[in-house]
């Protein structure tokens, strides 16, 4: 698993008010104050006991304050002000003696409130650009993943938005579960793109689908990107993809990276397909000494996230920008991926933008 590195916030990043501070530096002193203080109980209190001796009342407070202050964390600090590059440099069998590539991969957007704003987005856009990344990849998911949102961007405003990514090598994404799911007349069909791919197509970034393209790499032939339709486009588990048909694109005997939203795909990759990138997991959202209470996987914790080998292939699953369902992250900071291919110069590196 590639090691953190943390981005400077740019200057629109939101910033606390002072009211805002006030309410989390409060709890946080108390728990400071009182850490030691806390008296153990020997049995149980009776119910109808209101007044706590002042020991036991501060302790109270401070783990009260201790709870708030990661609820407060959860909710809004790591979510909303944290923005991690995570790296990792990958050797790929075969792969030619000086060709490099660098890819950087955002996945799970999710640009809606309270998930992501589309301000946010706009931050994440210059940050990757920033990377100077040889080629950009979306790994699906760009909106709507709750109920009751805040507030919903068009698909038009967030392609906008994401069409300022830059990379010599183009920019490329796929279609995630909540890309059809946002979209009633692409799901009556059950074909086609998905609106909001539609929308990033109009502002200059390809779409794949089941599809496969050449990428011209400088000290070598094409490398072919393989991008796969969401697996759970119809349901969990009904899906829209076709890796037959994406694969047959492809020569056999040529190196080829695949794009799929969720990657319980990966098991059923023959070997010529070395590396996959993936989102969808979010980590789970809430990861803990590197398990995950909840993963949307069949597979739960096998592919929640990171750097996985089997055998001679490599899958590479991001933890995410936005949030689904519940707007909280713990243990996985939103984060571009940044993969170096080859002995890239970025390998090792550390990037502080």
């Amino acid at each position: 698993m590639g090691a953190a590195i943390k981005v400077t916030r740019l200057e629109r990043t939101p910033a606390l008010n002072r009211t805002s501070k006030q309410a989390l530096l409060k709890p946080c002193t108390s728990l400071n104050e009182n850490e030691n203080s806390s008296p153990r109980f020997g049995g149980k209190a009776p119910a109808s006991r209101l007044h706590l001796p002042g020991q036991t009342r501060r302790g109270l407070l401070a783990g009260l304050g201790s709870t708030g202050l990661l609820s407060g964390y959860a909710l809004q600090v790591e979510p909303h002000w944290r923005l991690d590059v995570r790296h990792y440099a990958v050797t790929l069998p075969n792969w030619p003696a000086g060709r490099n590539l660098t890819i950087a991969a955002l996945a799970d957007l999710h640009v809606y409130e309270p998930s992501l704003s589309l301000e946010r987005a706009a931050e994440i856009v210059e940050a990757t650009n920033l990377l100077r990344p040889d080629l950009v990849v979306l790994l699906g998911d760009y909106g709507v993943s709750a109920s009751h949102p805040e507030r919903v961007y068009s698909s038009s405003e967030i392609g906008a938005v994401l069409g300022g990514l830059r990379a010599p090598l183009g920019v490329f994404a796929i279609a995630g579960n909540h890309d059809w799911w946002n979209d009633k007349i692409a799901m009556s069909n059950r074909r086609g793109l998905p609106a909001i791919l539609r929308a990033l197509e109009a502002r200059g970034i390809q779409a794949l689908a089941n599809a496969a393209v050449p990428l011209a790499l400088p000290g070598g032939g094409p490398v072919w990107l393989v991008g796969l339709d969401s697996q759970w486009a119809f349901g969990i588990g009904r899906g829209a993809d076709n890796l037959s048909a994406a694969l047959r694109q492809v020569p056999d005997d040529a190196f080829s990276i695949l794009l799929a939203h969720e990657p319980d795909i990966f098991p059923e990759l023959p070997d010529r397909v070395t590396l996959t990138l993936c989102g969808h997991t979010h980590g789970g959202q809430v990861r803990l000494f590197g398990w995950s209470p909840s993963v949307p996987s069949r597979y739960g914790n096998r592919y929640a996230y990171g750097h996985v080998t089997e055998g001679n292939r490599h899958l590479i699953v991001s933890g995410g920008l936005g949030t689904s369902v519940y707007p909280v992250r713990f243990g996985v900071p939103p984060e571009i991926v940044l993969v170096a291919v080859g002995g890239s110069p970025m390998a090792g590196s550390v990037a502080t933008l």
